[in-house]
């Protein structure tokens, strides 16, 4: 190791990373076992059985099974083979279920993670909250001016409105920004 790097469980995790992680599955902000447990670069198994081992931790409106109909969803649009993957319906944790984390997960590299992931979900409060701070003035301006700017006014609130909530996951390739 060179000075002035970090050995490999030390690098930091980019945000976008995790934010792309994060999906709506129930009407809750969710990141899966899976995703959670690359982060933290141990096997889905061994990160599966550590949140078991302190189920306590975890209530039903911190982390939940997928159902049999999500983990399909999942299952095709991670286009896995029938007779590879998991054998079992994959587990979500909520936000408060990832911060929980931090109490169960106990090494250098989890709290790398953990800060990195508390900072997504306040970034993405953030820009939730600033939507709705906009939305409001544009109905403010809406409510001052006469109808002849109504069509400027729809169209603006157009632009602003948030993508329609899915329940999947996108999916696709992302190109690699640096060289391996």
């Amino acid at each position: 190791m060179t000075s002035g790097s970090a050995p490999a469980d030390q690098s930091p995790v980019a945000a976008e990373l995790i934010e792309r992680r994060i999906c709506i599955i129930r009407g809750h902000k969710v990141m899966l076992d899976s995703d959670l447990a690359g982060l933290y670069q141990v096997p889905t198994k061994a990160f599966n059985q550590a949140v078991r081992r302190n189920r306590e931790r975890f209530p039903d409106d911190f982390m939940f099974q997928l159902s049999k109909d999500e983990a399909g969803d999942l299952r095709s649009q991670t286009v896995t083979s029938s007779w590879g993957g998991r054998r079992y319906r994959p587990y979500v944790l909520i936000q408060e279920g990832v911060a929980v984390l931090s109490s169960v997960l106990n090494s250098p590299r989890a709290v790398i993670v953990n800060i990195a992931l508390m900072r997504a979900f306040v970034r993405l409060r953030e820009m939730a909250d600033t939507h709705r701070d906009l939305a409001r003035k544009i109905t403010e301006m809406e409510e001052k001016y006469d109808a002849q700017f109504r069509v400027v006014f729809d169209a603006i609130r157009k632009l602003v409105e948030p993508p329609p909530v899915s329940a999947k996951r996108r999916i696709g390739f992302v190109a690699s920004t640096g060289k391996s």
